[in-house]
């Protein structure tokens, strides 16, 4: 078949069983009786890896991780260090340098490693982005039925009107079963995930087989393809309301990104990972990979309707207490039970959810959102942000944690995640901020900074903003009814703040009235404002031409 010899010319993998565009039901059973590895620290390299519920094929399979790799492996990701990207991928602790010579090293060694096993590989063609003006062929070729079942879950399949599919095509290749040695290959650990730009291959050698990073590897190489085509690819959710007004949610997790724009009265048209280009908005998925822990049912009913039906993947989370996961229904599983991973998590088609926009595509944005919890009760609830605070504020992307449990943590932790996904813009951040600033421009979009975190204190003395203040506050910002408003100035974060919003209280708008000890504040405030002003400085952000704004 012609794959078989494209892949022999791209690696020279020669005596390989492939299993080429299986159904998700005949992956469901390839990975129960074939995806083998380590699932326990101290545990062999061949135990079974995925399990059905009770329900057999007709509910969802479940996978297991290496316990290793229970999240994305950020200190062994990397690009390849080839001349002609060498100054314009943003290298960084997230997505590191690897050096041409290593890299052709190593993947011949896991090419030879897969050749010598004979190896049974899995195959699935399918697409980033579903707009075929620019959607990039993406071909995954892997160990575990697992991930190619996940994949086919994820993206768009069989899109229609794609130019050059073989000259564009980006291929995966993982392989979990090799193993790196740091000294011979040049990687940090026994593992690596490594983007060749110049030949269109990402390869994930060793135990990475944390099913996102079929996805956050691939994303990553979007945010370095898109921008160069005009195209602002972006880390946020976004939707559309009845009036066809579509807006754009960024957020770093425990912001509210997901509950916010899982709103009734508008359309979805993805949770995560989004593009702007001259078409309006689509998602670069064709699924949803959500978190698990702690899920209220009730709450995300669509989610917990999901969890039950064919075809979907749920990680990491255990059985009942003395049952085989064989035994247990999906809708018993303890979604508490973080035991094996905090992180657990669920992969299921987006046509789960019924309220989505017909091929994950919208209009232009009339909003722009930046999603901020400040734990250190300081922000305002809402900021109306002008073009240069809103490029300031995306490349800081700012949120606070709240205290951790280690001992002498007692305060707020902040974090600063540029364009509120720093780990996949693979190109440098003022590339991303000026593009979105310019699509702001000509498409007359507004943007605001709505802080869902603490106000009247900081965590421990504060409150939480009720989740009914901060929908107000957004709707009235997509409704327009804060165009024009009257507002003030946060003097010490430099933010426009304003004065009223239908249906909130207008005392909670400027956060020093909600504080009893005003001196606390203004001294919280700098403390935060020198926070902001020493990421800017580390970041090397003015060097990138964006200008500080606190």
């Amino acid at each position: 078949m012609r794959f078989q010899a494209d892949l022999e010319k791209l690696f020279g993998l020669k005596d390989i069983s492939y299993k080429y565009e299986l159904s998700k039901a005949e992956l469901f059973h390839e990975a129960i009786a074939n995806d083998r590895g380590r699932v326990h620290r101290d545990g062999p390299s061949d135990e079974q890896k995925a399990f059905p519920t009770r329900l057999g094929v007709n509910g969802p399979l479940v996978y297991y991780t290496d316990p290793d790799c229970t999240g994305r492996r950020t200190k062994d990701t990397y690009a390849v260090n080839w001349p002609e990207v060498a100054d314009e991928i943003w290298f960084k602790a997230d997505l590191n340098r690897y050096e041409p010579a290593q890299y052709e090293g190593l993947l011949k060694r896991v090419i030879d490693h897969l050749n010598a096993k004979k190896a049974t590989l899995y195959v699935k063609d399918v697409f980033m982005g579903s707009d075929p003006d620019f959607a990039v062929p993406y071909r995954f070729v892997g160990e575990y039925a697992t991930h190619a079942m996940f994949v086919h879950n994820m993206f768009p399949k069989n899109l229609a009107g794609v130019k050059d599919v073989d000259a564009r095509r980006w291929t995966m290749l993982n392989v979990p079963s090799f193993v790196c040695e740091p000294a011979r290959d040049g990687s940090r650990s026994e593992a690596a995930v490594i983007i060749d730009t110049r030949n269109k291959i990402c390869l994930v050698a060793g135990r990475a087989d944390y099913c996102g990073v079929n996805k956050k590897t691939i994303f990553t190489v979007g945010n370095y393809l898109m921008p160069k085509e005009g195209r602002l690819s972006m880390h946020c959710s976004a939707n559309v309301g009845k009036n066809n007004d579509a807006a754009i949610l960024f957020g770093l997790s425990g912001t509210g990104k997901t509950t916010l724009s899982a709103d009734a009265s508008r359309r979805l048209i993805g949770d995560d990972e989004t593009i702007w280009s001259d078409n309006g908005l689509c998602n670069l998925e064709d699924g949803c990979y959500a978190k698990l822990i702690d899920l209220d049912k009730n709450a995300e009913p669509v989610i917990a309707d999901a969890l039950s039906k064919a075809g979907t993947i749920i990680e990491n989370v255990p059985p009942l207490p003395g049952k085989k996961m064989e035994e247990c229904h999906p809708d018993e599983l303890d979604l508490f039970d973080g035991s094996i991973a905090e992180n657990t998590r669920f992969s299921y088609p987006l046509e789960a959810n019924p309220n989505v926009m017909p091929n994950g595509q919208g209009p232009h944005p009339r909003t722009i959102v930046l999603l901020t919890a400040d734990a250190f009760g300081v922000l305002p609830p809402i900021s109306i942000l002008e073009p240069k605070d809103v490029m300031y504020h995306f490349v800081s992307g700012f949120t606070a944690r709240v205290a951790g449990t280690e001992v002498g943590v007692s305060e707020p932790q902040p974090t600063f995640s540029a364009c509120f996904g720093g780990p996949f813009m693979a190109q440098k951040p003022n590339v991303y901020a000026r593009l979105l600033a310019e699509k702001m421009e000509k498409h007359h979009a507004r943007c605001i900074l709505l802080n869902t975190g603490w106000s009247g204190g900081a965590y421990g003395t504060g409150k939480r903003m009720k989740l009914s203040v901060t929908r107000a506050l957004l709707n009235a910002a997509l409704n327009g009814e804060l165009d024009g408003v009257e507002t003030e100035t946060q003097p010490i974060l430099n933010l426009k703040m304003p004065k009223s919003c239908p249906g909130v209280d207008s005392a909670i708008l400027n956060p020093r009235n909600t504080w009893s000890d005003k001196d606390a504040y203004d001294a919280t405030a700098t403390k935060l404002r020198d926070m902001f002003r020493d990421n800017f400085k580390k970041k090397g952000f003015a060097d990138y031409g964006i200008e500080e704004r606190i």
